[in-house]
């Protein structure tokens, strides 16, 4: 008989937990402009705002140390936990891929349930519906695995190309659709960027989340997301089966060496990805794709090689702790960053938003990230899971799992 269950806290990577931490981090810091709808507004309406003079500044720095990078560390840790899920179920003798795949439709319907009726900027649909995908890779050599990354990678930019020649025709009729559907809920271009701060009920707000789910799938097919998605859960699949988390100390060398080529790429490449972005891409599309992916990936891969020598080094920081209490709850603070943007800048809420500049957007977010972190470390005081992450389990495993602490 199988014994299913999830992974004792016990027995945690606290390492794992802490990148999650750091990501999430990251991810506040890049999804608040978009909360505050200072991201929506004019580059005059956001000169107007009191205090602004920093804001091309801060914009650059989130541009150059931010975008994309922290959503990267995300995915790619995606692909460590799900040899993590399979191996221990198997272990347990139970059937690792009918455990991933009713976890991959619990989070589907999650995702779906926070992009229609929390924001419109949700990640977790495509997560589960690419996720799904993934075990199509389980059993491929790990040289197979790492050409499989560098397509997927680099496949955004022969789209790009495509496009080039022949024209956009999948992301200008999904750009039709969402426009069509903003319309229908009287959003346009004029009262788009304040909407959500003048929406004082929840209808208003539910409005505007129709038609931005449109804009989210419009977004991923412009952007080709699904492909780079794939390509950072297919690499972290090949380093969850290598065991590196559990053997840092072995791939101490390797690990230096990665760092030093990805800073030495990614530092340079991504100055001019900024460049790029805040000059209106002035080579084109696809230059600027090649950018994107020649900077963030390896940045990316920086900062969570770097975190490991650091580990390597002091793993008795109290850092590591602290980070890793969000990162053991990372469903859960994840969905929570998006509930205290709504209050903080939504007019259901506190209704800040077009009025704040980006300096204190950036320090806003950076506070509802330690108190997350605080809330996280009080949580786990008296429970073993975060609230979404123990119902998520639950349903996984379809057995009641305690919450509580022994």
């Amino acid at each position: 008989m199988s014994d299913a269950r999830p992974v004792d806290p016990k027995k945690r990577i606290v390492l794992l937990d802490a990148l999650r931490g750091f990501a999430l981090l990251g991810i506040a810091v890049a999804n608040y402009p978009e909360f505050s709808l200072w991201t929506f507004m004019s580059d005059s309406e956001q000169l107007a705002i009191a205090g602004s003079g920093l804001d091309r500044f801060i914009n650059c720095l989130i541009c150059f140390l931010i975008e994309g990078k922290f959503y990267s560390i995300f995915s790619f840790l995606f692909g460590i936990g799900f040899v993590i899920i399979i191996e221990h179920s198997r272990s347990r003798g139970a059937s690792g891929m009918v455990i991933f795949y009713r976890r991959m439709f619990i989070l589907l319907m999650i995702g779906l349930s926070h992009l229609l009726f929390i924001w419109s900027g949700d990640i977790l649909v495509l997560y589960a519906a690419i996720g799904m995908i993934l075990p199509l890779f389980s059993s491929c050599s790990d040289k197979a695995l790492l050409r499989w990354t560098l397509l997927f990678l680099l496949l955004p930019i022969v789209v790009e190309i495509l496009r080039a020649i022949f024209g956009a025709v999948v992301p200008t009729m999904v750009y039709e659709k969402w426009w069509s559907v903003a319309y229908a809920n009287g959003i346009n271009e004029d009262n788009f960027a304040t909407w959500l701060r003048d929406a004082n009920d929840y209808q208003h707000v539910f409005a505007f989340l129709c038609q931005g789910a449109v804009e989210r799938m419009w977004e991923f097919v412009v952007s080709s997301r699904y492909f780079r998605v794939l390509g950072l859960f297919i690499i972290g699949l090949y380093v969850g089966r290598s065991k590196m988390l559990y053997h840092l100390g072995d791939y101490r060398d390797s690990l230096r060496k990665i760092f030093i080529v990805s800073v030495l790429i990614g530092i340079p490449l991504s100055l001019l990805y900024v460049w790029s972005s805040m000059s209106s891409r002035p080579f084109g599309q696809v230059v600027h794709c090649v950018l994107y992916t020649f900077s963030v990936y390896p940045l990316a891969a920086a900062y969570v090689t770097g975190l490991c020598l650091i580990y390597l080094r002091r793993s008795q920081l109290g850092i590591w702790k602290w980070l890793s209490f969000s990162g053991r709850m990372a469903l859960t603070c994840y969905i929570s960053q998006s509930l205290f943007g709504i209050f903080i800048f939504y007019g259901v809420g506190l209704g800040l938003g077009t009025s704040v500049n980006l300096l204190a957007v950036t320090l806003i977010a950076l506070t509802v990230f330690v108190i997350e972190t605080l809330l996280c470390r009080l949580w786990l005081t008296y429970f073993r899971f975060g609230p979404i992450e123990w119902v998520w389990r639950m349903l996984t495993y379809g057995k009641r799992i305690s919450i509580w602490r022994e």
